[in-house]
């Protein structure tokens, strides 16, 4: 008689497991979820957690990762304040589409009050036809 092993029930849970992780993977995305412009030349960056986030909505709030920033001065502050821990940690700005050009144009006084050189624009891939 020959004992083996049975691995079936294995592989199942293990696939139900990827399956889980393609799914939820994507939604975990840092800041707040906008609707970005789209451009047809996109650059693809990856989110190693490392940037700094800022995101303006349609309605005029900025975020600064998750964390609602009251006005443009305070996120000048904060800014500054976490270039201070971190010196060169990178900026992305993500600004929803239908957002009024001022805020955004704001958004980027303030951060050049606060010395930030380089800020990552935020857009999406145009679909190609």
């Amino acid at each position: 008689m020959r004992a083996e092993i049975n691995v079936t029930p294995l592989v199942d849970v293990v696939l139900v497991l990827l399956i889980i992780f393609m799914v939820v993977t994507p939604l975990i995305a840092s800041g707040i979820a906008v609707d970005l412009p789209r451009t047809s030349h996109h650059s693809r960056k990856p989110d190693d957690g490392k940037d700094l986030i800022i995101s303006v909505t349609i309605d005029k709030r900025l975020y600064l990762g998750s964390t609602l920033v009251g006005n443009v001065a305070e996120l000048s502050r904060t800014v500054a304040d976490e270039r201070r821990r971190v010196p060169d940690k990178p900026i992305f700005l993500k600004a929803d589409a239908r957002a009024p050009y001022s805020i955004v144009r704001d958004v980027m006084e303030a951060l050049h009050e606060a010395d930030v050189q380089d800020i990552v624009l935020g857009t999406e891939e145009k679909e190609r036809r």
